[in-house]
């Protein structure tokens, strides 16, 4: 049997996976159900858990579907035959039940009839079901760790150091929330389902493209690098907020209530997504802003030991997993001395 026919959807693989399940069954109950059968159905029930929830579904609707198996049999008032009993005669022992070869063929109609007929009865309802059906989901990632996950709609996401998500796709939405840390999104198209990520009070919308999504206390923000998303921010009293477009090159913080919007080179932006490969690039940053961008990825961290070397302006690109290579750096071309310890580097100006 063959059961990976294209969909276009999630719900449209979940009917999909219902049909072949169905086929399964009505195989089962028929004529000629073998032991090669039996590993077949076997292998199949083992390629995705999908498969082995819809088949116990349906199995479990089948066996409560009395009346339309004894129907199915041509019984009327006996009561439904049990399950595996398709292949014997329905006839009681004072009638001479009809020979093999004129049987098996009105019970394998009957066997089809049954298997039409509860499937369309059956779907009705998981049709329903897989338009209500919500998939519920949550990542995370461990200081020091990158992961990448596919979501069930077709999108990505990566997940930066020590970050949290939770994810809710419907036939209808597709909702995430970021609990903490930065997440890139590159969102499969789907005009009907806007991507909604939602953290702080603020959402963040697309329907195709590929943006981030930081979140730093109460500070929020957000990197597009392809198509363009919405940025939302929901009051206190719950009514509408400002809103704000944000083509590919778009830059936004949200810090104390204001937004600020920044248009940079699509060159720039992309280095500020670099740590997903490993990097943190800096232009002109203060000192004290480039170590809290390390601190994000290691358990030893860096503290500024005065305010004359925080305030020192540093520019490259640096291995976020080498810290202390970074210090090395700045000790032999600024006027930095670094005192090591084993759960911190304090900097010194000198």
């Amino acid at each position: 049997m063959n059961s990976n026919r294209p969909t276009d959807s999630p719900a449209g693989r979940s009917l999909d996976i219902e049909h072949a399940a169905s086929r399964w069954l009505a195989q089962r109950d028929g004529d000629a159900w073998s032991d090669a059968h039996a590993g077949a159905l076997d292998a199949w029930l083992q390629v995705d858990t999908a498969h082995r929830v819809a088949f116990l579904r349906l199995q479990a609707a089948w066996n409560e579907s009395g009346r339309l198996q004894a129907l199915g049999a041509g019984l009327r008032g006996d009561g439904p035959p049990p399950r595996g009993s398709w292949h014997t005669s329905p006839f009681n022992g004072r009638q001479a039940a009809p020979s093999a070869a004129a049987y098996k063929p009105a019970n394998r109609m009957r066997i089809a009839g049954f298997a039409m007929v509860a499937t369309c009865v059956l779907l009705a309802g998981l049709g329903w079901r897989a338009y209500q059906h919500v998939d519920v989901a949550s990542y995370q990632t461990a200081m020091g760790e990158i992961r990448t996950q596919p979501l069930a709609d077709g999108s990505r996401t990566t997940l930066a150091s020590d970050s949290a998500v939770e994810i809710r796709l419907s036939h209808g939405e597709r909702d995430v929330t970021l609990l903490r840390g930065e997440a890139i999104f590159a969102v499969a198209k789907d005009p009907g389902r806007p991507f909604v990520v939602s953290t702080n009070g603020h959402r963040v919308i697309a329907v195709g493209t590929r943006f981030s999504v930081r979140r730093d206390g109460e500070d929020l923000r957000v990197v597009v690098t392809e198509g363009t998303v919405r940025l939302e921010s929901e009051p206190d009293d719950g009514s509408p907020g400002p809103s704000a477009l944000l083509p590919a090159g778009s830059v936004a913080l949200v810090r104390d209530g204001n937004v600020l919007v920044r248009s940079l080179p699509l060159a720039d932006v992309e280095r500020m997504l670099g740590w997903r490969d490993g990097l943190l690039a800096f232009r002109d940053t203060p000192l004290a802003e480039a170590a809290s961008e390390f601190n994000r990825y290691n358990v030893r961290k860096l503290a500024m030991g005065d305010a004359e070397a925080g305030a020192l302006r540093i520019g490259g690109s640096f291995r976020w997993d080498n810290e202390e290579g970074f210090v090395r750096l700045l000790e032999q071309g600024f006027p930095v001395r670094a005192e090591y310890a084993a759960d911190q580097i304090v900097l010194h100006s000198r």
